[in-house]
């Protein structure tokens, strides 16, 4: 079966080499998979949310788009568009928007990190946050459920926004789907070992660091020097190194066969000198990077020639989001005039399906559950346990006492009535009794 596979990319500032190792390369390489159909995305949009910038996003969104052509992204295999080149997006968030509750939105990581960074600098708990922020995961679900993705490549941060894309995909269906769902549900893939450079002082390489290599940037003169910055111990040329754990060899690690690993390894241990070490490893990494680095100064110096690319990729993208879309507006009731038809047939009283638990682990490495109604909106989420099997127990134990075990729950409970909470937890007492 072919698997939809959805990765976005953030349209603020460039990549270097961290991002290449770590994202571009292992996302190139799984788009040449057969059986997977993937969709890459500039998250323009999404930049909007962090960056008030317009010359900023206009050089951010070209340089990337740039890079991952560079890098060898096959736009005959994928499709590779602009969100912003996409108008069914943000009218597909709109639609979503009004399924969501505020209580879930009110549970979302980036909007609880704003509110207590604001409640510890003494500022009002919702300082310097905009709509943007507060409606994000509701965007990246528009972003992930267009398209129908089956897989969604995202860092351990992200995972409660694929879970809340499933939570509002399952309540779009309940209310609107007639038996039919117009959503998959998307699950987060998370890489166990996702590479991670180290920078030219041994700590993970990010920006917010200085401490990165450039990819492209200043061309080969940049990364030599970059290279020669790299910080290493004091001993002399003809002293043996012992290259486990350092920056340089780690980054030759990642450009470098097996055998090149034990061969640079055996030498330094031998005792060649730190300078003649950089040069090793400029020629290596360069060797990789460098007919990149000549693709991506020709695209940049024929930007009409990115642009055209993208909107042959947003019209492949369009000409899967429209059909959706349209069937998306007659279900909420956004159709053409005509005549009303009177309905005649008894309106048969429907069975409510049973609340459900749910127990999942979140990012903090704790353990949570919480209970939705049928209709997925939220009735119960409970605090962190740092053992699934204390989770596990109180489900348990709310299924079989009900609403008898809700004064020592640790608990909190959804924007509902509490005759619809009580009214959900007999039930499940009930059909646990059964």
């Amino acid at each position: 079966m072919t698997q939809r596979v959805l990765t976005g990319i953030t349209t603020t500032g460039t990549l270097h080499l961290g991002n290449y190792v770590g994202a571009v390369r292992p996302a190139i390489a799984a788009s040449r998979e057969p059986g997977a159909e993937s969709f890459f995305f500039m998250a323009d949009y999404h930049a909007l949310i962090k960056c008030d910038e317009p010359d900023r996003i206009e050089r951010s969104r070209l340089q990337i788009a740039a890079t991952w052509l560079a890098a060898g992204l096959d736009t005959q295999r994928v499709v590779f568009y602009r969100q912003s080149d996409v108008p069914e997006i943000p009218e597909l968030t709109w639609l979503l928007t009004c399924v969501t509750s505020k209580g879930q939105m009110n549970r979302a990581h980036a909007y609880k990190a704003s509110v207590d960074a604001n409640v510890a600098a003494g500022e009002d708990p919702d300082a310097g946050v905009t709509m943007g922020l507060y409606s994000y995961p509701i965007l990246m679900a528009a972003d992930i459920l267009m398209f129908n993705a089956h897989r969604v490549p995202v860092g351990k941060d992200q995972v409660q926004h694929i879970e809340m894309a499933r939570d509002v995909a399952q309540r779009f269906n309940h209310l609107f789907g007639k038996g039919q769902d117009f959503f998959v549900l998307p699950e987060a893939q998370v890489d166990a070992e996702m590479e991670l450079l180290p920078g030219l002082d041994g700590r993970k390489m990010s920006k917010s660091y200085d401490n990165v290599v450039p990819l492209f940037e200043g061309g080969a003169k940049g990364l030599k020097e970059a290279i020669a910055r790299i910080v290493t111990d004091s001993r002399l040329p003809g002293e043996p190194k012992e290259p486990e754990g350092t920056a340089l060899v780690q980054l030759f690690d990642a450009f470098a066969t097996p055998e090149q690993r034990a061969a640079f390894r055996a030498e330094l241990r031998a005792g060649l000198g730190w300078g003649e070490a950089k040069q090793r490893l400029f020629a290596q990494i360069d060797a990789e990077i460098g007919p990149m680095r000549e693709r991506y100064e020709q695209l940049m110096a024929n930007p009409e020639r990115i642009e055209q690319i993208l909107q042959e990729g947003a019209a492949k993208a369009r000409a899967i989001a429209a059909p959706l879309l349209a069937r998306l507006r007659e279900a909420v009731g956004l159709r053409r005039f005509q005549p009303l038809q009177a309905s005649t047939a008894p309106v048969a009283k429907v069975k409510s399906a049973l609340p459900v638990f749910k127990q999942y682990r979140e990012a903090d490495g704790q353990f949570y559950f919480k209970l939705n109604a049928a209709d997925g909106q939220l009735l119960l989420q409970s605090q962190g346990f740092a053992q699934g099997k204390d989770a596990g127990q109180w489900v348990a134990r709310l299924k079989r006492e009900g609403a008898a075990a809700l004064a020592e729950a640790p608990v909190q409970r959804g924007e509902v009535d509490d005759a619809l909470l009580q009214e959900a937890l007999a039930a499940l007492q009930a059909a646990d009794s059964a």
